[in-house]
This record gives C-alpha cells, structure tokens and sequence, in this order.
C-alpha cells in the first residue's frame, strides 16, 4: 500500500484506563471483527493477561478503514500499562509515528500516564490526547484536560472525549489517526530495511518474527537476512495481524506485518535486528533497542532433577517473546541444579512463574527474589552480584553499593504526610513536592530500589484506599551499609535462603525470618535450630521442637526405672537421628524471605 495511506500508532495510558478496550471498539466498529467474534480484551490473548485484566505483551493489528473515499491501514499496537513493562511499551513506540494518550474522566493524569507520555515525546511522536470514560456517573472532564496541559505541556484544546465501553465517540479517534498523526517516511525503491519489533515461538512452524518494514519491500519467496546476526533464510510466508496471522503477498514502507522462515533455533533471532534482502541490501543495521537491564533476580529450580532440560527449553521459549526476561543455570547445595532469573520487577517475576506452571504446566521452586548490587573490591575491581551466594568475603569489600530509583508518587492530597513516612520508613530521600490542584500531589523521592520491589506498590495502594499511584527508573548505585544474612537450618547454611540487607534493620529482619520459617518448616522426629547469622555472628534463632512420642504409654504401675530406661533409649535414638536427620524445606519456605520483608 501507498505510505500516505498508511499509519502507525500506539495506545499509550496508566493501568486500567482502558487501552484494551478502545482497541477492541476500534477492531469492531472498522469491521476487522464481527459481533460474533468480538469479546473483551480480545488482544489480550494470554491465559493470565485474561484472568487478571491486564495487558502484559505489546500485540499489533492492521485495520482497515473507508475515509473519504480512501482505504487506510491503520497498524495498532496495544501496550502495556505496568511499570514493569515500560520496556514493552518503549518498543512499541519505536515502531509507531504517532501515539493515542488515554486519560481516565475521572482519576485523570496518574504517575504511568506522565511517564509513558515522555517516553513518546522522548521518541518524537504526535501525541493525541483522548479523554475516556465520559460515560461515567462522575466526571471532571474539565480539570482531567487541565491536568494534561500542566503536568504533560500538551495542548488539550482539542482532545478526543470517547466511551471506550459504550463506543460512544470511537468514530473521531479514526479522523484524528488520519488528520494527526503523520505517515510513514520510507521509501519503495530504497534497500530494504525492517526492524524486528518482536517475536514468539509456535511449535509448528518456528519462529514467528514480528516486523515493521522501514524502506522498500519483502515478498513471499524472498531470501532475507538479519543483519546483527548474519542468519540467512527465506521467506516462506509474510503476513499481517487481522488480529490472526492472514497471509499477504507483500509488506512495502511504513506496514506491520510477520515473517515465517521455517528457523527454528531460538537463539538465532533477536529483537531490534535489521531484516534486510539479499538481491537489495541495506549498508547499515537500524539503530534497534537499547538491551533492558534486569533488576530483580530470583532462582527457579525443577522439582524433579529429571526437569532441567525441559524447564531450560521452556525458559528459551519465554526470553525470545519477553527480552526483558533473561536467565542462566546454577546450582545450588540445598536445591541442585536450576537456572538464575532476571526480570524488569516483581509483577515480570510473577507473571513468568505463572506462566511456566499455567500454561507449560511445570512444577517449581523458586527462590526469594533480590536486586542486582554492586561490590567495589579493596583490589580495585567492581563485581555486578544478582544472587547473595557471590558476595565476596567481608574483608575484601571496599564498598558495597545498592540501586537507586528515582519514584513519582501522584496521591490525593490527604495522603501525603502519610507516603513521606512510609518513604522516610525505608530509607527513602525526599526530592519535592508539586499539587497538581486542591485534590491532588505529586511527591518525588529518591529510595533504594531493594524498599520498592517487594511491597511498596501494595502499601501505597493500602493508605491511599486505591487512589495512589507510583512510578519509578533506576537513576545509579550509591553506597550503603549492606550485609549478607545467612540463614542456618540445623547448624547448615541454606544458599538458598541467604539475603543481603541494610545493617540497620538486619536484626529485626533475621527476627522476623526465622520466625516466618518455624511457623513453614514441619516438625521432624528431631530437634531443628533456625538461625540468622551475619558472618560468625548469629542474630535470631528460633528452634523447631520435636515430635514427642509417648513411649511409657504401655507402662503402667510398677518400677519408675522402666519408664526412665525408656525415656533415655528414646533420647538417644533422638541424638542419633538429630546427627544423621535431614529437614524437608517446603516450597513455601523459600519464599518466607519475602514474606518476612513484607511484615516487616
């Protein structure tokens, strides 16, 4: 198709104000779907995006649509609104001109919308604004439009108002997708150049690679190459997204579509690579996506030993859909062999978990999950350390360093005494404050990044009854007063379990560990000590006592010194047990790190 005929754009907003919604409307009321098909969330179209109402994959769809007697294709693509998946949308954005700035009618500019509308002012998008939920019983419409004037700089004079569930409205998005936001730049006859937005694997027919074609033209039959990795192949099928796979004869400047080559080695594809053809090669790679770099770690191990590969296979299956997601193997004294996780945050961490045990039904342990640090040796080199089993000997650290975020927090003005507290709680430096109007503030702390990950989110949500929002980016590392805390289970360290913590609060939180432990480990026919150790140095214990089988039960009457025979047998069949005895962990257990921080 004419690139003046074409458009690309995204839908940008904070969680829950109704990206997958509109976008639904959009596909029904251009007739891409009928009544039949339509359902809700229908890009949504992972088991769990569906069971929790969120969108976690970024998902692309062509629609066509009759405006003034011309045929547009209008090239969707539907982000993510989480905080964990800012790498998700930022992708989506490279491959778009223009982008759609959803606003809900009532809770207005949240801490996701500024920082999603940056990131596409960042990229040079037209930005439109669009106002939804005006079908709502209560509205501020009027102070929602001033809000995105003052707190993004955009002009709202002439935002879009739509009910994105009623489809009141939807009609003047098109016109404002057509009139606004520019068309593509590319070029037919120039060297062929696509970029590889995204991919993912089907077991059928191998890897599926997402595109968005920048310069000239790939047909059906052509011989590819991706650039980065020098991988030649032919193109056995190209298609667009209607939203299902339709095939087509060709992609030309400016459209969205995939490419099927048959590869089937994972590791062969990447996103942000260059497609190019061989008949007419581009010189130069597009400049593709900066590699995301993983903050929260955690392990996850088979069950069965007899697993690994098969959780290996899976993993590899997973990072080339989500290349925020990356891992590695490792082994471990109390689990054995498993693989090191990193992802983006705790929700990321989450939803990978939910997936492996879902959808490719996999049974898991998986352990705490910590921040990446950084350790300045007395030699003078940096280590990057993501598992608290690589913390070098107290002796030869230098300086022991923990990630910094930069956090926005948009609350209603009641609560803010309350979040500087909870801010000042964790370690947190106050930045400033800036009311967005006699409801409303915006709070700006810097905090490490080990207080947001694990609860923050839920305890903002907690004292602002839902109305609080938060948003975050790591800004470097500083030096702390960090340690490494063991954990003993019968005099044995358990890898697993160590965590690296604030000196300040280790005491109390090695308290709250052994004790969240005693209350997950089952009793065992011996003895079992818990203890929090820093070093040599042990901190809490808490101790397991045994089962205690009443072995005089069926002595009655008669001589004290049967029963006390007994009694010392027992004791020393305990003793026996207690030297050559080894405690069951539970699953559970391993997570009771993060629990034990939560209560914290």
């Amino acid at each position: 198709m004419d690139p003046k005929f074409v458009r690309n754009f995204s839908i940008i907003a904070h969680i829950d104000h109704g990206k997958s919604t509109l976008a639904d409307q959009l596909l029904l009321q251009s007739g891409t779907i009928t009544e039949r098909e339509f359902r809700s969330q229908i890009l949504d179209d992972l088991e769990i995006e569906r069971d929790r109402g969120i969108t976690v994959k970024a998902r692309s769809v062509t629609i066509f649509y009759d405006y003034k007697g011309d045929t547009y294709e209008l090239n969707l693509i539907d982000t993510p609104g989480h905080v964990d998946f800012h790498y998700e949308v930022n992708r989506s954005l490279a491959a778009c001109e223009g982008a759609l700035l959803l606003v809900d009618a009532f809770q207005g500019v949240q801490a996701q919308t500024v920082a999603n509308a940056y990131a596409a002012i960042e990229q040079d998008l037209e930005i439109v604004p669009v106002v939804n939920k005006i079908d709502l019983t209560v509205t501020r419409i009027d102070e929602v439009l001033e809000e995105v004037e003052t707190i993004l700089g955009l002009d709202a004079s002439d935002a879009l108002r739509v009910s994105a569930k009623t489809g009141l409205n939807v009609e003047t998005v098109f016109e404002a997708i057509i009139e606004k936001i520019p068309q593509p730049s590319g070029q037919r006859n120039a060297p062929t150049k696509a970029l590889v937005f995204d991919s993912k694997y089907d077991k059928y027919r191998g890897v599926v690679t997402y595109i968005r074609m920048v310069d000239g033209v790939i047909k059906k039959g052509d011989n590819i190459r991706f650039m980065r990795e020098g991988v030649l192949s032919e193109v056995i099928e190209i298609g667009q997204f209607r939203p299902g796979l339709v095939p087509c004869k060709e992609l030309g400047p400016g459209e969205v579509g995939y490419v099927l080559t048959g590869v089937k080695e994972l590791s062969r594809i990447t996103i942000g690579d260059t497609v190019t053809v061989t008949d007419k090669p581009a010189e130069d790679p597009l400049p593709g996506y900066q590699k995301p770099k993983q903050m929260v770690f955690c392990g996850m191990y088979p069950l069965d030993a007899t697993g690994f590969e098969s959780l290996r296979d899976e993993l590899q299956k997973l990072s080339l859909n989500d290349s925020s997601f990356s891992f590695q193997p490792e082994t471990s004294d109390a689990l054995g062999f498993g693989f090191r996780c990193g992802f983006l945050g705790m929700l990321h961490m989450e939803i990978i978990q939910q997936r492996l045990e879902r959808e490719q039904d996999m049974d898991l342990i998986q352990t705490a999950p910590n921040v990446t640090y950084e350790v300045l040796q007395k030699n003078g080199e940096e280590m990057v350390i993501d598992n608290p089993q690589e913390v070098p000997d107290p002796s030869v650290i230098e300086e022991f360093r923990e990630p910094i975020a930069r956090v926005g927090f948009i609350v209603p003005a009641e609560n803010v005494g309350t979040i500087m507290q909870l801010c000042q709680d964790r370690r947190g430096i106050y930045k400033n404050t800036e009311y967005l109007g006699p409801q409303r503030a915006q709070l700006i702390y810097e905090l490490p990044l080990s207080e947001i990950v694990y609860d923050m989110y839920d305890k903002l949500k907690s004292v602002t009854r839902g109305y609080g929002t938060m948003d975050y980016e790591i800004i470097g590392f500083e030096a702390a007063d960090l340690v490494k805390m063991d954990i003993l289970v019968k005099g044995e360290r358990v890898d697993a379990l160590s965590t690296i913590t604030h000196r300040s609060t280790a005491d109390r939180r090695g308290r709250a560990l052994v004790k969240r432990l005693k209350k997950e480990i089952s009793k065992h026919q011996f003895e079992i000590a818990l203890q929090a150790a820093i070093g040599a140095k042990i901190i809490a214990r808490e101790t397991i006592s045994a089962f205690r089988k009443n072995v005089t039960a069926k002595c009655y009457g008669g001589d004290i010194t049967r029963k006390r025979k007994l009694l010392e047998k027992q004791k020393e069949g305990k003793k026996r047990m207690k030297q050559f005895g080894s405690v069951e962990i539970p699953q559970k257990a391993f997570l009771s790190v993060l629990e034990a921080n939560r209560e914290d």
